[in-house]
């Protein structure tokens, strides 16, 4: 059995402030996390943290393109190191954030070791670059259409490895029904996108072992989980930033994770986006911890 080894990934660098004066509440996730023994509780090894600069957008405008970007552009680089290092060690590695953007950094140590695919659990499929709004700036909205080369040099051709994913091998799980114009354009590019709606009539279980065993395809290496906290109903689950409804209850998001994140063939997961500053009273971190957790068939 692999090791499971988890790495701190405190960024807030890819969300816009919640509010004039303050900064997102995402880069306490992971100390959250903690606080329910996720560690513990996974048999992990201890992977440390990876600390970011600071959260300092400066005199950055609507229309300057993504914020913060140099900053994610070093960070992205400092996370890929540990990763790559994990994966090269043959380590599960547990990438606890932080808010989306972070997955870059998973997405280039991967790149960095050959061709892997990206399984992305989310309620949107933060695809959004300049051939589709000109609401370019937060990455946590834009990190897959980054990662597979679309946007600013600065942020998708790190190192040269421009893209980091193809389009071929990503997978979106749980997007909401109602996001009907980003599916459009995802179908248009044949990226597979699985809705809530879709999960509900063919099965999570089902589905998520299909997809994973096709990451065993020849000339793939494996594939990576990504977790966004608000795939889950915020009825369950409102410390997000933002939260849309009809999501997926945590049973349901159970038995899609397990498949993946068992398989030989997933190398991590990332876990972003909750909000400790709003939950107060830790219900809904305690349940993202609960899910991560036995998705690995732990307690």
């Amino acid at each position: 059995m692999r090791n499971i080894v988890v790495v701190d990934a405190p960024s807030n660098l890819g969300l816009r402030p919640p509010a004039p004066g303050t900064v997102p509440g995402c880069h306490k996730l992971a100390g959250a996390l903690r606080e329910q023994r996720i560690v513990q509780r996974l048999k992990a090894v201890e992977g440390g943290v990876v600390v970011p600069p600071r959260y300092d957008r400066g005199d950055w405008q609507e229309g300057d393109g993504v914020f913060n970007a140099a900053a994610l552009a070093s960070y992205t680089r400092k996370l890929a190191d540990r990763v790559e290092h994990h994966v090269r060690a043959g380590d599960l590695t547990v990438v606890l954030g932080g808010d989306c953007s972070v997955q870059l950094g998973a997405s280039l140590a991967l790149r960095r070791l050959g061709r892997y695919g990206l399984v992305a659990v989310d309620a949107s499929p933060d695809f959004r670059h300049p051939g589709n709004s000109d609401g370019i700036g937060a990455a946590g909205g834009e990190e897959v259409a980054l990662a597979t080369g679309r946007g600013q040099e600065d942020l998708t051709d790190l190192e040269g490895l421009r893209p980091y994913l193809r389009d071929e091998d990503v997978r979106f799980f749980g997007i909401r029904d109602y996001f009907e114009e980003e599916r459009a354009e995802l179908a248009a590019l044949k990226i597979p996108v699985v809705t809530v709606g879709d999960l509900r009539e063919w099965g999570a279980d089902a589905l998520a072992r299909t997809t994973a065993q096709s990451y065993a395809a020849p000339g793939l290496d494996g594939f990576w989980v990504h977790l966004d906290a608000d795939v889950l109903d915020p009825s369950v689950m409102p410390a997000v930033d933002s939260p849309d409804p009809d999501g997926l209850h945590p049973g349901e998001l159970l038995a899609l994770l397990r498949p993946l994140l068992t398989s030989p063939h997933c190398a991590g997961l990332t876990v972003t986006i909750y909000d400790p500053d709003l939950d107060p009273d830790a219900t809904a971190g305690a349940l993202l911890a609960d899910t991560v957790v036995a998705a690995f068939g732990r307690t």
